[in-house]
């Protein structure tokens, strides 16, 4: 029987003994604030495997090596540095008790670019010319479709006003000057007033919030939550709010520019300096008098000069939260830094509107301190309001959870990096490196830990950087990414249909990720929305098969009791001769209600025979017996069925680049 994601170009013919395949390749590495673009081509070929009776043999290392019966462990703190993980690690598992459902299906929707069905694509052209999202277009028809795909927040980038290249002296909103500005659009990071919406969302401008509280109440109504950008670190170099609320001042309004810092301050000065707008930056838009900017101020990224380079965040400016970055980063948290204020003040207006959540961007670029007020103050008046971190340095992961009040950190130096590396089967790529992300990095805040394989600031997978082009070589990471702990997953907007990113829109130059920057179509994502109708019907066969993988993978998470709320059991530690260490990773995940075994080949090119030897420890973990044989049956779209013995490995056959899934009964 041909499995149902076998498609008409076909790389390779996978045979598979239990569950699931697909090809695979990439690479790692992210930049800030830039966007890009990307490659498309897809294939993958899965079949149903022969049948076949279970070779097994004795695990003999069980019953001469106590070290492996493995019960339970005492796992290193995060910030500790860890060398023992390696071929001969004979470390424990990660425990991992749930309180409450931490399996969020986020999906990310760059908001100018999702809803445009304008196919005209001019480089550097203005909202007009080449379309922009409507607050209208995330429609009830839109948001059911997104309901039933899977997802449960939608994490919608770029709502708040920021600084453009678009004219809205119309509605009394000052212009801004173009070369401060990223990009026709402008970066959504460059927050313009915190208190508005930008205009252009809207089919009447002039009723803008009123149409943003449509939305937001659509997509409560369809059962959908919402999260949208804190950007806490830094603003645009121009901040001005016509919609703040009565008595709330403006950020660096009551500044005293003659100082470099001080305390009550919003931003940092370059006393007696003029900003100097980086080399080599070129509006598409006619500049009609210099940029005035005296003193300067520091640039987003903590560039403490009046000239930075292109390449620098110089559309920002930084906020003061009573740092005092030239002398040792000295701390003035009393009395509270009006930055504080101000900046909680923004968080509850939005909450009040009935916001569910606030990714915030460059969390740990803004002291920890701040973040224990802030969530503490917000989640006061608003206990179900959750907070995401973008956050890169896995030695403060603890910090901003515990004392910062985060419920959830990106996990892209970890898990990301790691699973790019093998897709892209780099030559230093080992499984082992999985291991490492769960016992040093998010060993007892796995559940904190937001997944994801593509977001706006990392190339797309469909790219000559990443996949060499072929976005099905990433599903056997995508499934790790899923499924290997409690925390939630993220989707950005195209993932699931190959967008390939590969177009020079503006300021976004064809670097492998969609652009941020400029007013654009985004060309497979469009197939799918096939003018509003939102049902693929303009995709390629290839396209639909890759989303109907994603698609089937949400229904299998949401469905499992055992990924949503279970226990993980890594099993790599016991593993004997004849399984390939760096290639083959093999966990299970469990509660009373279920038991899933993973085993996973990130081998590009080579099919894997092993025996696959699951200690007593696990077992016991599990609540079985070792007494009595189990049933390993397929799942995830897979009818295979397998007898084991507790006792025995168990004989697998595993193709390239696969993963087989199967849940673990007793035999009756």
């Amino acid at each position: 029987m041909i499995h149902k994601y076998l498609l008409p170009m076909v790389l390779f013919v996978i045979l598979i003994a239990p569950a699931i395949v697909f090809a695979q390749t990439t690479n790692s590495k992210s930049t800030q604030k830039t966007s890009t673009t990307q490659s498309t081509k897809t294939s993958v070929n899965v079949s149903s495997p022969p049948k076949k009776s279970l070779k097994s043999s004795i695990d003999s290392s069980k019953k001469t090596n106590p070290k492996l019966s493995m019960t339970k462990t005492t796992l290193k703190k995060s910030t500790e540095k860890d060398t023992s993980v390696s071929k001969s690690s004979k470390s424990s598992v990660n425990k991992v008790t749930q309180i409450k459902n931490d399996k969020l299906i986020v999906y990310q929707m760059m908001f100018h670019l999702w809803g445009n069905k304008n196919t005209t694509n001019k480089m550097n052209g203005s909202a007009e010319e080449n379309g922009v999202t409507k607050f209208k277009d995330v429609n009830d028809l839109a948001l059911k479709k997104l309901k039933e795909f899977g997802y449960s927040h939608l994490y919608m980038t770029g709502l708040i006003e920021h600084a453009t290249m678009e004219d809205l002296t119309t509605l009394g909103i000052p212009k801004d000057h173009p070369d401060v500005v990223k990009g026709r659009c402008g970066s959504p990071f460059a927050i313009k007033d915190y208190y508005d919406v930008n205009p252009f969302f809207a089919t009447n401008p002039k009723k803008r919030m009123d149409e943003f509280e449509a939305m937001l109440e659509r997509v409560h109504k369809n059962g959908l939550k919402m999260v949208m950008d804190c950007v806490p670190n830094h603003l645009a170099r121009v901040y001005h709010s016509d919609m703040k609320p009565v008595n709330i001042k403006d950020f660096g309004e009551d500044d005293d520019r003659t100082k470099s810092f001080a305390p009550y301050n919003n931003f940092y000065y370059l006393p007696n300096t003029q900003f100097q707008i980086p080399q080599g930056v070129v509006s598409p838009v006619k500049v009609d008098a210099p940029y005035i900017e005296r003193p300067a101020k520091v640039s987003g990224n903590d560039v403490f000069s009046q000239k930075p380079t292109i390449d620098d965040w110089f559309e920002t400016a930084k906020l003061n939260y009573g740092v005092d970055i030239l002398n040792g980063r000295k701390t003035n948290f009393t009395p509270i830094p009006t930055t504080w204020i101000k900046m909680v003040g923004v968080l509850k207006y939005w909450a009040a509107k009935g916001v569910d959540g606030f990714r915030c961007d460059m969390a740990e670029m803004v002291p920890v301190e701040f973040w224990k007020y802030a969530t503490t103050e917000v989640k006061k008046d608003y206990p179900n309001t959750i907070f995401i971190a973008e956050i890169y340095n896995p030695r403060e992961y603890h910090n901003y959870i515990k004392v910062g009040g985060f419920d959830y950190l990106y996990d892209k130096v970890g898990l990301y990096d790691a699973l790019r590396r093998l897709v892209e089967q780099k030559p230093e790529a080992t499984v082992e490196d999985i291991t490492r992300v769960w016992q040093n990095e998010s060993n007892d805040i796995s559940q904190n830990m937001l997944r994801f394989l593509e977001n706006h600031d990392e190339v797309r997978i469909n790219t000559p950087a990443f996949a060499k082009g072929d976005p099905f070589a990433v599903i056997p990471a995508m499934v790790v990414t899923a499924t290997l702990h409690t925390g939630p997953l993220m989707i950005y907007f195209g993932q699931e249909v190959g967008e390939s990113a590969d177009d020079q829109e503006g300021f976004n130059q064809a670097d492998d990720r969609t652009t941020m920057f400029d007013f654009w179509g985004v060309k497979a994502h469009q197939a799918w929305m096939n003018n509003g109708k939102f049902d693929g019907g303009q995709l390629s066969s290839n396209q639909k098969y890759l989303r109907e993988f994603y698609g089937d993978l949400l229904k299998f998470v949401n469905g499992s009791d055992a990924v949503k709320n279970g226990e993980f059991y890594d099993l790599q530690y016991v593993q004997g001769e004849g399984y390939d260490r760096k290639k083959v990773y093999s966990y299970v995940r469990h509660t009373g209600k279920q038991k899933l075994l993973f085993v996973c080949n990130f081998n590009h090119t080579q099919e894997q025979n092993i025996n696959l030897n699951i200690p007593e420890g696990a077992w016991n973990a599990m609540g079985f017996d070792m007494k009595t044989p189990k049933i390993l049956k397929g799942k995830f779209n897979q009818k295979t069925q397998l007898t084991a013995d507790p006792e025995k490995a168990i004989s697998l056959k595993i193709s390239p680049n696969s993963v087989v899934i199967y849940e673990i009964l007793e035999k009756k």
